[in-house]
């Protein structure tokens, strides 16, 4: 095994962690175990109530075995990627005795970003699934992958350069617009927001429905409240569930002719293009079809893993328009 192999593990783990992640929120599992890093106290999940020894937990929230372990299982993928990162990070370090160009800050970073993320991954169950902090875990673990497809393209010994001023600022903003929409995503997920429109392309059958937009993107609700199923009433929901449509379009139609400005260029620029435009359009597609079949659990997950899967793509793009030659 050698440095890049750490590196593309740690790569498809991380995939693997959002997308549990995802499951786990959208199974209503995020607080399927009242405790943290544990389960009910223990290592693993309880077969049942009589396994509990501290009641306590039992009061706080009865045992669901499946969901405890929807949890739990996300939290083991975790802690292996946070290990594999740990050792990347050391194992850069050494190296970069033998080889000055070796990256030692950008692996050492990856370390602070997990560290933070397993203290979101905590107060997610501490403070019962605030959907800032729940927001922000998604936005964390996406962070963590998009770094260790920097890390990974860096350590490689390819070498493009395509100096355009012009191209770089554009795929820089497309790189803005798409974490921006993540992020509403990550917004109507947390705030069970996703069906508050059923029908498409309105929303209860109108152009523009009732929508509480202040209401809607209130970021503190103070302590102690407990957020599962979503506190919000309907007209917050539905101004959530708007922005997110709003910034699809938007994410969509900016993408879509970003994309064509690559497979116009022809070469690595224009495969990057293409694959760029089939994630989107696949992105696009799942969203539409959760709302139109009411929320299907493999199309909601399929919606998030496509979702980093694009963000890859435009990190990816970006790293050929703005890296040094060699």
């Amino acid at each position: 095994m050698n440095y890049q192999f750490f590196i593309k593990v740690s790569l498809v783990l991380a995939f693997c962690v959002i997308v549990l992640g995802a499951y786990t929120r959208l199974t209503d599992a995020g607080l399927g175990c009242p405790d943290w890093p544990g389960c009910y106290g223990q290592l693993t999940v309880p077969d049942s109530a009589a396994e509990v020894e501290n009641k306590a937990y039992l009061e706080e929230r009865p045992l669901e075995p499946e969901k405890g372990w929807a949890e739990m299982v996300h939290r083991y993928f975790a802690g292996a990627l946070g290990l594999f990162i740990l050792a990347i990070a050391i194992w850069s370090w050494k190296r970069r005795g033998a080889d000055w160009g070796q990256p030692v800050w950008l692996p050492t970073f990856l370390v602070v970003v997990v560290i933070f993320q397993a203290a979101l991954g905590m107060w997610t169950v501490t403070l019962l699934l605030k959907p800032i902090v729940v927001m922000g875990h998604l936005l964390g673990g996406l962070t963590t992958l998009g770094l260790l497809l920097l890390l990974l393209l860096r350590s490689s010994d390819e070498s493009h350069a395509y100096v355009n001023q012009g191209m770089r600022g554009a795929a820089m903003l497309g790189l803005i617009v798409l974490i921006v929409q993540i992020a509403l995503g990550g917004w109507t997920s947390t705030n069970y927001a996703a069906l508050a429109c059923t029908d498409f392309p309105t929303c209860h059958g109108e152009w523009m429905p009732d929508a509480d937009y202040s209401e809607g993107f209130v970021m503190w609700r103070g302590l102690g409240v407990n957020y599962e199923f979503g506190v919000l009433e309907n007209p917050a929901r539905t101004a959530i569930h708007l922005t997110h449509r709003i910034g699809a379009l938007v994410t969509f139609v900016y993408l879509g002719l970003l994309a064509l400005m690559m497979l116009r260029r022809g070469g690595v620029l224009a495969r990057a293009g293409l694959v760029m435009g089939a994630l989107l359009v696949v992105q696009v597609t799942l969203g539409i079809s959760n709302i139109m079949l009411h929320l299907p659990l493999p199309v909601a997950v399929g919606h998030n893993g496509v979702a980093a899967l694009l963000l890859l793509s435009v990190i990816y793009l970006n790293n050929l328009l703005w890296r040094r030659q060699h």
